[in-house]
């Protein structure tokens, strides 16, 4: 595995949309509305909704990227750019997603792993991060990577109010 993440620029943003749409429905298809899904794919991941993240002071996306090949990516946000505010000193990782044809290699511990190393760069007290209180394999992951559930909040999925569960690392 010869892996490196490489920092998203503006020029990325319709291959980030693609891997976005792509990990997203995988991820959750199953477990929600065609037409729901549709909605949010519409709201969240339209080229200008990306390019407006990716040139958002405090965010940064990175592609994982595996012999050249994109397995996967991250989003990271801090100060005024984090979702919630409730951990100011905190680094929040928004979004994290492997390929489904790459997931259980270790991409997820990875990208996990550079959070926690930018995390401590920028002297952040811990990572935060929100997981839909039915998604359990990611429930696991997160637990076993050492974040323990400190709150929740609402993602709304089309006309579907959802529950995330806040999970924080403090470092």
């Amino acid at each position: 595995m010869v892996t490196e993440l490489v920092k998203c620029k503006p020029s990325d943003v319709e291959q980030l949309r693609d891997i976005s749409i792509e990990t997203f429905v995988d991820t959750f298809k199953d477990q929600n509305t065609e037409e729901n899904l549709n909605e949010y794919l519409e709201r969240a991941y339209t080229i200008e909704q990306l390019t407006s993240e990716i040139n958002q002071v405090g965010t940064d996306f990175y592609f994982l990227k595996d012999s050249d090949l994109v397995v996967g990516y991250l989003k990271l946000n801090i100060d005024d750019a984090q979702s919630e505010k409730d951990n100011p000193l905190a680094l929040e990782v928004e979004r994290i997603y492997v390929l489904p044809q790459h997931t259980r290699k270790g991409y997820g511990r990875e990208l996990l792993e550079f959070a926690h190393a930018r995390a401590k760069e920028l002297n952040r007290t811990g990572i935060w991060l929100g997981v839909w209180e039915h998604n359990y394999n990611a429930l696991a992951f997160y637990k076993k990577m050492g974040f323990q559930r400190v709150g929740e909040h609402t993602f709304v999925m089309g006309d579907d109010a959802q529950v995330d569960y806040i999970m924080l690392k403090e470092l």
